[in-house]
C-alpha cells in the first residue's frame, strides 16, 4: 500500500527525471466529464512563458497538494476495493471497533487514540444527515466535517453539541433550503464531497464493547430518508481516476484539475484558478501532462519541486519552538486559511484532517531539547511531566510515536503505539510525583516497561495530542502563547 508521506516526495522529486526522459503513463480518467462522458478538448491556452509557467505551477502545487492528498484518501477509501484500506462506498458509515496501528498507511500521522467512524459524504444529490447518540458525559467523543478543501466546516460532539442526542446536516456548496425541524445544526460544504470523522474515546482494551455501543448508535443518512420523503434524482456517475504513487508524479495537475469539478471557487482562490487556467488547469479544462512540450513538462517539473521544498520549509515552521516542540495551530475552516495556501499546504502534510485548535492541540517533535534531531538508533530519551503539570485538558491527551521518515505508526513488540492519561493508573510516577517516559527503541527494562514509548530504529517524529485543551490557565491556549509549556525531550544516552 502506497503512504502518503511517499507520495508528497515523490510527488515533486521523481517529477524531474520523469518528463524528460518521457517516461509518462497513460493519461488518467481525469479526462473524463463528472458524468462518465469524455469532453470535447478545450482549446490550448497560450503558453505564459518559461519563468512564468514555472512560477504557476510551483503556486499549484501549494495550493492543490491538500486536494491531491485529500483525493488519495478518499480514492484508497471509498473507490479502490483493493486498495487494502476500503472502508465503505459514499454516504455508508463505517465504524473502525480498534485503533489505527502500523498497517494504516493511507493517513500520515495517523490518531491511534480513539476508534474512529467515519463517512464520505457526497453531497450533489442532497444534503446528509449525520446522528449522535447520546453519550455518557465522561466520554469524549466528536465528529468532525472535512470538505475536499482540507477546511473544518463543522463540529458536533462533546465540546460543541454537548453529551445529548443530536442530529446535525451537513450540505453542498450549492444547497439552498430551510433548516428542517429537528436539525440542531446546518454545516456548508465548500465542496461536493467531504468526510465526516467520528472519534470516540476509549478508555482501555477492556472498554471496546463500551465504544461499539457508542459507534451504533451514529447514524448518516440522506436528507429525503431523514423526512421520509422520496429521494430527489440520483447525481451522475463518476469515473474516478485511478490514484497511486508513480502517476501522481506526473498527472498532479490532472488530479487537481478533476478535483476542482466538483469544488467552486470561493472569494480567495479566483486569484490562483485563474493562474492555473492559464496552463489548462480547473473546470472545464482538460490538463495532460503526457501532452505538454518536453520543455513545458521541465517547466512544471521545476515548478512542483520548488513548491514541495516550500512546504517543507513551512511545515518545520508551524507553530512556536517550544523546548524542541512546535506548537501552533495551523487547521481550521477556509476563513481561518483565508487564501494562505503554503499554510493549508503545510498543515496537511504534517497531518492531514487535524483538528481545529479549541478541538485538540498537536505539539510535535523531530528534536530534543537541545535542538538535536531524535533517533532511536543511537540515543535513548525520557520526557517528564513535573508534579501537576500534566497536560491540561477537559477530555484526555496522548503521546504517539512515529517513524520520521514516513509519519506512519512503527510496528513494535509490546503493540503500544501511545502513551495517554487514560493509562495513568498503570504508569509509575517517581517519588516527587513526576512522570517519566521511557522513549528508545529496545526496552528500558522490567522495572520502566510499563512507561516505554517504543521508537523505531531511526528518525522519529512525536506527537502530543490535548483533546478539548482547557481554555482557563494553565492551559496550551492560545496556540504557542498559553501559560503551560510541553517539557523537552531529554536525551539519556
Amino acid at each position: 500500500m502506497v503512504s502518503k508521506r511517499d507520495f508528497l516526495r515523490g510527488a515533486a522529486l521523481g517529477a524531474v527525471a520523469a518528463p524528460v526522459l518521457g517516461a509518462i503513463g497513460p493519461r488518467p480518467a481525469a479526462a473524463q466529464a463528472p458524468g462518465g462522458a469524455t469532453p470535447r478538448p478545450a482549446a490550448a491556452p497560450a503558453r505564459p512563458g518559461f519563468f512564468k509557467a514555472k512560477d504557476i505551477a510551483e503556486a499549484g502545487f501549494v495550493y492543490g497538494l491538500p486536494i491531491v492528498m485529500n483525493y488519495g484518501v478518499l480514492y484508497d477509501f471509498v473507490i479502490d476495493r483493493n486498495s487494502g484500506q476500503w472502508k465503505a462506498p459514499f454516504n455508508t458509515l463505517h465504524n473502525e471497533a480498534r485503533v489505527f496501528t502500523w498497517r494504516d498507511t493511507s493517513i500520515v500521522t495517523p490518531n491511534s487514540d480513539t476508534p474512529y467512524s467515519m463517512v464520505w459524504l457526497d453531497l450533489r444529490a442532497e444534503p446528509m444527515v449525520l446522528s449522535v447518540p447520546a453519550v455518557d458525559p465522561e466520554r469524549y467523543f466528536s465528529v468532525q466535517l472535512c470538505d475536499g478543501n482540507t477546511f473544518n466546516y463543522g463540529y458536533a460532539g462533546s465540546r460543541t453539541t454537548g453529551s445529548a442526542a443530536a442530529d446535525v446536516m451537513a450540505v453542498g456548496p450549492h444547497w439552498t433550503g430551510p433548516r428542517p425541524a429537528g436539525i440542531s445544526r446546518v454545516f456548508r460544504s465548500s465542496t461536493e464531497f467531504s468526510l465526516a470523522i467520528f472519534r470516540t474515546q476509549l478508555f482501555d482494551p477492556a472498554d471496546m464493547d463500551k465504544v461499539k455501543a457508542v459507534q451504533a448508535g451514529y447514524r448518516a443518512q440522506p436528507l429525503s430518508a431523514y423526512l421520509k420523503q422520496p429521494a430527489p434524482p440520483a447525481a451522475p456517475a463518476i469515473d474516478f481516476p485511478r490514484f497511486d504513487k508513480e502517476r501522481v508524479k506526473t498527472d498532479f495537475f490532472a488530479y487537481l484539475d478533476f478535483a476542482l469539478r466538483f469544488a467552486p471557487a470561493l472569494p480567495e482562490e479566483r486569484e490562483i484558478r485563474e493562474k492555473l487556467a492559464t496552463i489548462g488547469i480547473g473546470p472545464g479544462k482538460t490538463f495532460a501532462f503526457e501532452d505538454l512540450s518536453v520543455e513545458d513538462k521541465l517547466e512544471v517539473a521545476i515548478g512542483m519541486k520548488e513548491g514541495q521544498r516550500k512546504v517543507e520549509e513551512a511545515v518545520k515552521s508551524l507553530g512556536r519552538d517550544i523546548d524542541g516542540w512546535r506548537v501552533g495551530s495551523p487547521f481550521g475552516d477556509a476563513a481561518f486559511f483565508h487564501g494562505d495556501w503554503l499554510r493549508r499546504a503545510a498543515a496537511a502534510q504534517a497531518g492531514i484532517f487535524g483538528n481545529d485548535a479549541e478541538e485538540a492541540m498537536y505539539p510535535a517533535t523531530r528534536v530534543d531539547q537541545t535542538g538535536e534531531a531524535l533517533d532511536g538508533a543511537r540515543h535513548s530519551y525520557t520526557l517528564t511531566f513535573p508534579a501537576g503539570q500534566l497536560p491540561p485538558v477537559n477530555a484526555f491527551w496522548s503521546v504517539t510515536m512515529y517513524d520520521g521518515r514516513t509519519q506512519l505508526l512503527i510496528r513494535n513488540p509490546i503493540d503500544r503505539y501511545l502513551i495517554n492519561s487514560p493509562m495513568l493508573p498503570s504508569l509509575k510516577t517517581n517519588p516527587d510525583g513526576s512522570l517519566t517516559l521511557h522513549i528508545q527503541h529496545r526496552s528500558p527494562g522490567p522495572d520502566r516497561e510499563a512507561n516505554w514509548l517504543p521508537a523505531p530504529d531511526g528518525p522519529m517524529y512525536i506527537v502530543m495530542r490535548l483533546y478539548w485543551p482547557k481554555t482557563e490557565a494553565p492551559s496550551i491556549l492560545p496556540a504557542g502563547a498559553g501559560t503551560w509549556r510541553p517539557p523537552g525531550l531529554v536525551r539519556v544516552s
